[in-house]
Formats: structure tokens, C-alpha cells, sequence
């Protein structure tokens, strides 16, 4: 009779549920269990056999090494633009009507105290707000200030332009004058001063700062404007439409995306500490208790998820005004907001993000319920992997290399797109010559220089931004890519070791790290471009959908919004097969040095055969440790908001203009962090796992190396699940005889 080859184990029986070994095996967990195949062999000691993890190996998926670096010299290639052409002060101040950015000291005139923009003509800004007129708030003349200035009601005052030509005197001179040299003009230029021509302009409005630009009241002061019309000057028009106008151009989304993106270099302190120290810190100390107290551990992970999900959505309710009086102002310094609902746009995006923090929260409590009868068996999973590390003590510390290596990386990303989305060419605007200013170099009115300034990005900008976004996708995954690949390698050799540390080496994990650097990056180039493509899909797509809102909230939209949804969902559950498919791969490449795709068929094969045996405890573990991850992140988010509470932060030069950035970004980079410290145990209950599989099914059935407490893990998941099975059984007899 013909052996068959890579049949599978075949079980033994537990409780008459086979799970390896012959059918007529003993049945584990009874008596007879000291005396069975598996447990005699593990007493005996392994046959004798080849090395498990394989030493001679080759290098595998050179194509994909090298188009890696490749990209990585592409990279560097496009951040070096971005931090030679860009300025980050961009995307926050305006530009003055010589083009320069407000807060600039490398401007044509210091401006390293002037940050905040002022339009010194209100007929300009009401011109523009007319539908019927061409004009343009971007032409209308600005110059930059330390503050909002205020009319007097005692006497006129006067915003100048910056002192140039006959005027002679400094920055500093100017600013102390409260930017007023009217009466250094000559005759010609007073008059011409009274047409709103300049070179000075009177304070006419009340403004406030808002997102450092000064937003004007819909009408001027009334003791102002009597003396303005008493000295002779032009008649002004006011209205709603001076306050809608700057409105307008303050919220609009490319101005929000700006003002989002800068908000991380404003709140850098906090993304230090929320996004790097404190998941750093609280990923080591669950790695360290999870060794000695797994059961505390446990049910503390789930219970602080649970705290830190309300607490977060509270959160999320009191920015957006739903509870209390603390909603985020765009005001900015003690001015009071009473310029129409300057925070209209920040307070519905932290709307939106609450009602989704809502959505997460009831998952969250749901999920709970469902794992209260299973965290026994989850408990005992982790307690084979917490042995494994207890074997292997470095494994604690190595995470740490990783994490530093992701932190630099992502500082360095950050700095770049900063620097890269400011990037672009400082262009005059083309308003047909329908303006006309003062200039004092020409001492003389002229039209050919009046319109405003504006940041132009070339389509190759766009491209590069998009290039440095996959950036951060594929470097991330390839780096958590061969850190899990690490760790299994050091996991895999404790396993067929028998747990014996003596047999071990002297560094496995150092060893293990050798092997993946020398062999295999081109297959963790592979793996990690897989995740980074579909990771980048996403991304486009939820950029579509954000470009697409006003299509959504029209007729018919709603349909647009169910697509989108669906893809996304689709999409997400490809990137976790994807993940999970390549982290069983990276164990087979750890443990055999095969390239990508062999090692991933291979790993595939395995999981599919052994899915009843292995699949439910992997999952409840996995689950577990994937909580423990949201619960890292999400206290990294609670840590941020409490910081962004803080005065620094909500008024002055450091005033973020929503949290939700700087808080999604820790919440993220907390996320990161904590699956590097937590791919530890998840790795080693995976590698584990599927080690025992191998030995299942090279030792026809009986897992020759694994050690007594996975399987008395294995053997009281498969007891228990006979249990609810016969007690299903027993209920639908029960109702089958009422019937």
C-alpha cells in the first residue's frame, strides 16, 4: 500500500475530539496521558535529526531588496527638496503685499515678531466678497503685525506700510509707533493716504486674531468713522460680506488641511512625549508584568481599554461642544469671539471623530462581553508564550531597537512633509491691474505691483507628496517586518530546543537578527510592500471621499457614501489577511530561510490543515494582545489631550487650531509602538503555534517538541469546547421533546 505524503497529523483524541497523534491515541488530560506517544517521546528526548533552524541559506528576493533602496534614495531624494524649498511658517501665516511669509526673519524685512496678517484696505476686502467683481481676498493688500490692531476712539490711527525710502526708520521704530507714521508723510502722501491708497491706512474695524489673521467686524467703529469723515476721506462700505469673506478664506479645507498639518510641528513637545516616551514606557512594563502576572494582566487590559475608550470619546464630546463649555475657539490670544462661528469647521471634524469614538466604544464594551468566558484560554496562551521569553530574556529589551529605529524615521518623515508641503514657488497674483497702492520706492501710486501673493504647487509637489506618504506605509512595514522576523527566529529556536536554554546559543536573538539581515531583507521588502499598497489605496480612497463630500450630501449621495464605505471594508479585511498570511510567512522564513511566496504558501498550507486544532486559541490570544494594543494607543491619546489642555497650548504663538491631529498622530505612533512590544508575545504564541504544527506533521501526527504546557493548553481549549458542543447537543434535544 502507497504511504501518502503531507496528509496532516490526524490527532489524538480529546475528549473524542481528535487533535493529533493516531485515532486510537490515549485520550490527553486522563490518566493515560503520562503514558501517551507524545508525552513518552517529550520524556525520552527528541530523535535525533538535522539542525531546525536552518544555518546555510541563500539570499532571497534580491529584485525587491533593490528596489527598496532604490525607493529609499528616491526618498531622501524628495525630502532634501522639501527642506531646501519649503518653509513650514506657510502653511499657518499669510504673505504680505511683498510676497513675504509673516513670521520670516530672512524676509526683504525682518519679520521674526510680525506673525499675524493684517488687510490694511477694508474696501479691498469688501470688493472681494462681491460675487459681481473678479477681486480677489488673496490681492487684497496685507502686511504683517504682532497683533490685531483696534481703532481709537479718541483720535484716528493709522496702519503704515513697512518703512521704506524716504521714511526713515527701523522695524523696531516702526512697531513702536504702533506701525503709524502718518504724520511723517509728505502732503501727497497723506492725501493719497485718505484714498486708501497708502502709504497708510486707518484703523477703521475691530479685529480679532483668528488662526493668525485678523478677522474684521462687519462694521467699522462709529467715533472712528466720524473722524475719518471729518479729515476727508473716501466713503467705506461695510457689511456681513467683510466678515464672511475673511471667513471663508480662513476655513476653507486646503486652509484647514494646512493649519492641521502644522498643528504637529506646533505641538511637537506633545508628540514627543504622548507618541514616543509614554508608549515606550507603558509597552515595556506590560512586556515585564505579562512575564509574571498574566491572569492580572489580562483582565487589567481589558478593563483600562474600556476606561480609556469613554474617556477618549468625552474627550472628543467636549472639543465638539456637545458636553460643557470648553469647544475649541479659533480665536487666538484673549480677544473675545464674537466674529460669527469662527470654529464652525474645527467643531464639526471633532464631531464627525466622536460620533466614530461612539461607534468604537460600543464594539469595545461588545467585544468585552464576548471574551469574559474565554479569557481562561487566552491566559493560558499567553502563559506559553510568557514562558518562551522568560527563556529568552533579551527578547524584553530587543523591541527597543525597533522603536528607536521607527521614531527617527517618523520624526524625520514628519520634519519632511512639514518642510515638503510648504514647498512651491511665491508667485504674484494676475488681478488685471484692479488695484492701486502707494510705493514708497517709487514714491509715486502705481498698478503694476498691488496684487497679492499666493503659494503655488507644481504637479511634481503632488507627486512627491504622494511618493512620501507611500514612504511612511512601506519603511514602517519593513521594519516591523523583520522585527517580527526576529523574534520568531529566536521563538522557533526555544521551541525545538524543547525549551532547553542550554541548547539556545549564546544570543538567539542577535543570531536571529544576523539571519535576516544577510538573507532575508528582500523578502521583508516583499512583505511590507504588499501591506504599504493596500495601506496606500485606503488612503487615496478616504482622500477622494473627503474631495467628494459636497457629491455625498446631495441626491443620490448617500449610495456614493455605501460605496466608499464598502471598499473600505473590503479593503481592510484584505490588509489583515495580508498580514496575517505574511506573519506565519515571516516564522517560515525565520525558521527556514525561504523566499517570501514559498515561505507564505507553505505557512498557508499549514494553517489551513490545522485550522480546527490551532485557529481558535491563536485568535483569542491574538485578540487579547490586539486590545492591549488599543489600549496603549488609546492612553497615549488621553495623555495628549490632557497636554494640549494646558495654556501653552490654547492661546499665543503655540496655539494648536484643533487637537485632533496631534492626537490622531500619537494615537497612531502610540499604536506603532505598542505592536512592536506586543509582536513579542504575539509572535511567540504564533510561532509557537505553528512550530507545532510542523513537528505535527513531520513526526506523522505526534508534535515530538512541544512542550507540556502548550499542550495541556490545547488539550483543555479542545475539552472545553467538547463541553459546549455536548451542551448544544443537549439544549436542542431539550426543545426538540417540547416541540
Amino acid at each position: 500500500m502507497r504511504k501518502q505524503k503531507n496528509q496532516g497529523p490526524t490527532g489524538a483524541i480529546v475528549s473524542g475530539t481528535p487533535i493529533y497523534g493516531s485515532p486510537v491515541s490515549p485520550v490527553i488530560g486522563s490518566p493515560a496521558q503520562a503514558r501517551s506517544p507524545a508525552n513518552a517521546a517529550y520524556e525520552a528526548g527528541p530523535p535525533a535529526q538535522k539542525p531546525r533552524i536552518k544555518q546555510n541559506r541563500k539570499c532571497r528576493d534580491i529584485v525587491f531588496l533593490i528596489l527598496f533602496l532604490a525607493f529609499g534614495i528616491g526618498f531622501i531624494i524628495e525630502t532634501s527638496f522639501g527642506f531646501n524649498k519649503g518653509d513650514p511658517r506657510r502653511l499657518v501665516y499669510g504673505f504680505d503685499y511683498l510676497g513675504n511669509t509673516c513670521g520670516d526673519k530672512k524676509a526683504s524685512v525682518n519679520l521674526k515678531s510680525f506673525e499675524v496678517r493684517y488687510w490694511q484696505n477694508p474696501n479691498q476686502v469688501y470688493k472681494s466678497g462681491l460675487l459681481s467683481d473678479p477681486f480677489n481676498l488673496a490681492d487684497a493688500r496685507s502686511i504683517c503685525l504682532n497683533d490685531c490692531p483696534s481703532p481709537s476712539n479718541t483720535n484716528l490711527t493709522w496702519i503704515c506700510d513697512y518703512p521704506q525710502g524716504p521714511i526713515n526708520l527701523t522695524m523696531d521704530d516702526w512697531a513702536g509707533r504702533n506701525y503709524d507714521y502718518y504724520d511723517l508723510l509728505s502732503t501727497a502722501q497723506q492725501s493719497s493716504s485718505m484714498n486708501l491708497t497708502g502709504p497708510c491706512y486707518p484703523v477703521l474695524f475691530q479685529s480679532t486674531n483668528f488662526f493668525w489673521s485678523c478677522q474684521l467686524e462687519a462694521s467699522p467703529s462709529n467715533e472712528t468713522l466720524k473722524l475719518w469723515t471729518a479729515m476727508g476721506g473716501v466713503s467705506i462700505n461695510s457689511g456681513d460680506v467683510i466678515v464672511q469673506v475673511v471667513h471663508k478664506a480662513l476655513t476653507e479645507p486646503s486652509a484647514v488641511v494646512k493649519r492641521y498639518i502644522a498643528d504637529l510641528g506646533r505641538a511637537w513637545p506633545v508628540l514627543v512625549v504622548c507618541g514616543g516616551i509614554a508608549p515606550l514606557l507603558l509597552s515595556v512594563t506590560w512586556l515585564i508584568l505579562v512575564r509574571y502576572f498574566v491572569g492580572v494582566i489580562t483582565w487589567l487590559t481589558i478593563i483600562l481599554l474600556n476606561v480609556f475608550t469613554l474617556l477618549v470619546t468625552l474627550f472628543f464630546y467636549i472639543k465638539a461642544g456637545w458636553i460643557g463649555k470648553d469647544a475649541v475657539t479659533a480665536v487666538v490670544g484673549s480677544g473675545a469671539n464674537n466674529v460669527l462661528s469662527s470654529s464652525t469647521t474645527e467643531q464639526n471634524n471633532l464631531k464627525i471623530v466622536a460620533v466614530i469614538m461612539t461607534i468604537v466604544l460600543i464594539v469595545v464594551v461588545l467585544i468585552t462581553l464576548i471574551l469574559l468566558k474565554r479569557v481562561i484560554i487566552a491566559v493560558a496562551v499567553i502563559k506559553v508564550a510568557a514562558k518562551a521569553i522568560g527563556a529568552i530574556p533579551s527578547l524584553i529589551i530587543y523591541p527597543i531597537v525597533p522603536f528607536l529605529v521607527v521614531a527617527v524615521f517618523l520624526i524625520y518623515w514628519l520634519a519632511a512633509l512639514l518642510y515638503l508641503a510648504s514647498a512651491g514657488s511665491v508667485t504674484q497674483n494676475n488681478c488685471n491691474n484692479s488695484c492701486a497702492a502707494y510705493d514708497l520706492t517709487l514714491q509715486a501710486i502705481s498698478d503694476n505691483s498691488c496684487c497679492g501673493y499666493s503659494l503655488h504647487h507644481s504637479k511634481n509637489i503632488a507627486w512627491a507628496i504622494v511618493y512620501h506618504i507611500f514612504g511612511v506605509f512601506w519603511t514602517t512595514q519593513f521594519i516591523i517586518a523583520c522585527c517580527l522576523t526576529t523574534i520568531a527566529g529566536a521563538i522557533a529556536a526555544y521551541y525545538w530546543a524543547r525549551g532547553e536554554t542550554t541548547e539556545l546559543g549564546w544570543a538567539p536573538v542577535l543570531s536571529s537578527a544576523k539571519r535576516v539581515v544577510r538573507y532575508s531583507l528582500g523578502s521583508m521588502a516583499l512583505g511590507s510592500l504588499l501591506v504599504a499598497i493596500i495601506e496606500m489605496i485606503r488612503f487615496v480612497l478616504e482622500f477622494i471621499r473627503k474631495r467628494l463630500k459636497l457629491l455625498e450630501s446631495a441626491p443620490g449621495g448617500c449610495c456614493l457614501s455605501i460605496l466608499f464605505c464598502c471598499a473600505q471594508c473590503c479593503l481592510g479585511c484584505i490588509e489583515w489577511t495580508i498580514k496575517f498570511i505574511n506573519r506565519n510567512a515571516y516564522i517560515v522564513i525565520a525558521t527556514s530561510g525561504k523566499g517570501f511566496c514559498r515561505a507564505a504558501g507553505k505557512a498557508s498550507a499549514l494553517i489551513v490543515s490545522n485550522i480546527l486544532r490551532v485557529a481558535a486559541v491563536n485568535i483569542i490570544g491574538d485578540l487579547i494582545l490586539f486590545l492591549g494594543k488599543v489600549c496603549v494607543s488609546l492612553a497615549c491619546a488621553l495623555f495628549a489631550f490632557l497636554m494640549l489642555e494646558t495654556h501653552k497650548y490654547k492661546s499665543g504663538n503655540s496655539k494648536v487650531s484643533s487637537p485632533l491631529f496631534p492626537v490622531l498622530f500619537c494615537w497612531g505612533v502610540g499604536y506603532i509602538t505598542a505592536g512592536i512590544f506586543f509582536a513579542v508575545v504575539e509572535m511567540a504564541i504564533d510561532t509557537i503555534l505553528l512550530s507545532f504544527c510542523i513537528d505535527a506533521e513531520e513526526h506523522n501526527g505526534t508534535a515530538m517538541f512541544a512542550p507540556p504546557l502548550l499542550m495541556d493548553t490545547l488539550s483543555s481549549h479542545a475539552r472545553r469546547q467538547e463541553a459546549a458542543e455536548a451542551e448544544r447537543a443537549l439544549r436542542k434535544q431539550q426543545r426538540a421533546a417540547r416541540n
